[in-house]
């Protein structure tokens, strides 16, 4: 089963109109798979895995292999694995600047992102794909018995989520887990000890939907806060970790200047801090950050072109996510209940921000209901629907 993704037109119509497209992600979210689907509409295209042998031998002489098919559409997956593609793929553009020359893919790492940006600037268009998100999800849920539980439960990458049965979706999460520690750090360029990284993503579990204290967490892992900030930037870049940044406005009142930290898989989340089964995630001091994390995740996927940030003043007036665009700003709470309740200082803080729409998302399936300050009520399915 093929399962379409959010970003399958925005894609198509890259290729129609750019020399270059990267689409960019984690590993194992899909890119291949929505590559070799695209790929079917170009029928005279030639996809190369860098990672099988056989094709990395075809660009022992890149500007030959290339140049020799310049009039087709070539995808390159994988591209990582010979960052020193970019300079050439920057001349055969310049010469002949043909939208759909050129389809690549890649994780991320300081080489395809430094050195794209560096030699392809002007030429190339990037475009970022996640695991499943639950609206992609959705569309298949009512043939498959699937509901958004069971998505926030194992998180988005497609194995995890499609495994038919929650023994194999956590072992391909642990096992995804213990690759990315010993194999794609390392691949991507970074020289930490697997054991290291391993245990400040572990920490970064504890402290999500939390404020960043890289001095405190420096102390645990006897490092410094600057490199804890390197750690991370490595696990942002690298799609595990979303660094929400607090709202920068002047609404004479003291803001916090600290940012909240995420991992962007619930999935992941879970095995990280040791949750066997959805009962004991009921019942865990994370189940709240847990389900605010996962919406914070789908709503922002939901809405790309906006910037997203969080509100929250010295004396703990809070509003989990703002989404702005120009004028334009979009306020959400998240409550992991059937029956929020809403802080006293909920009324001053939407007055001070003044949003166009307010949501309080919680785990409801019925149909939403307004409430004071015209706020409304809504499950993750009616938020989605609405913002969309």
């Amino acid at each position: 089963m093929y399962i379409d993704r959010y970003i399958t037109e925005e894609l198509r119509q890259s290729l129609r109109e750019n020399p270059v497209t990267a689409l960019i992600g984690p590993r194992q979210c899909g890119k291949s798979t929505l590559a070799q689907y695209i790929l079917q509409d170009h029928s005279n295209a030639i996809l190369l895995d860098l990672e099988l042998p056989s094709d990395l031998r075809k660009l022992e002489d890149p500007e030959f292999f290339l140049g020799e098919h310049q009039d087709r559409l070539i995808c390159i997956d994988e591209i990582q694995q010979k960052p020193d593609l970019f300079p050439l793929l920057r001349a055969l553009v310049d010469k002949n600047r043909r939208p759909g020359r050129f389809f690549i893919l890649g994780s991320a790492s300081r080489d395809l992102i430094r050195q794209s940006a560096e030699t392809l600037a002007g030429r190339i268009h990037y475009l970022e794909l996640t695991p499943f998100t639950w609206a992609e999800i959705e569309n298949y849920s009512g043939k498959q018995g699937w509901d958004f539980k069971r998505h926030w439960w194992r998180g988005g990458f497609p194995p995890a989520f499609l495994a038919d049965s929650e023994a194999k979706s956590a072992a391909w999460r642990r096992d995804l887990i213990q690759d990315f520690l010993h194999r794609d750090i390392p691949a991507f360029g970074f020289s930490i000890p697997a054991a290291t990284i391993g245990r400040f993503w572990k920490m970064l579990a504890h402290y999500h939907g939390g404020l960043l204290n890289a001095s405190k967490l420096g102390q645990a892992l006897d490092v410094s806060h600057n490199t804890v900030r390197k750690y991370l930037d490595i696990l942002e870049q690298t799609f595990m970790v979303r660094i929400l940044r607090p709202l920068e406005a002047n609404l004479k009142k003291r803001l916090v200047k600290s940012p909240k930290i995420y991992l962007r898989d619930s999935g992941l989340l879970h095995i990280l801090l040791e949750i066997e089964t959805m009962i004991d995630l009921y019942g865990h001091p994370a189940f709240g950050a847990a389900w605010e994390g996962w919406c914070i995740e789908q709503i922002i996927t939901a809405l790309p072109n906006w910037q997203p940030s969080f509100y929250r003043t010295s004396s703990g007036e809070e509003i989990d996510l703002i989404l702005t665009k120009g004028r334009k700003c979009l306020a959400f709470e998240i409550k992991a209940s059937l029956s929020p309740h809403l802080s006293k200082g909920f009324p001053e803080t939407i007055e001070a921000l003044k949003p166009d729409q307010i949501f309080v998302v919680c785990l409801m399936t019925d149909p939403g209901y307004p409430i004071r300050n015209g706020a409304k009520i809504v499950g993750i399915r009616e938020c989605l629907e609405a913002v969309s």
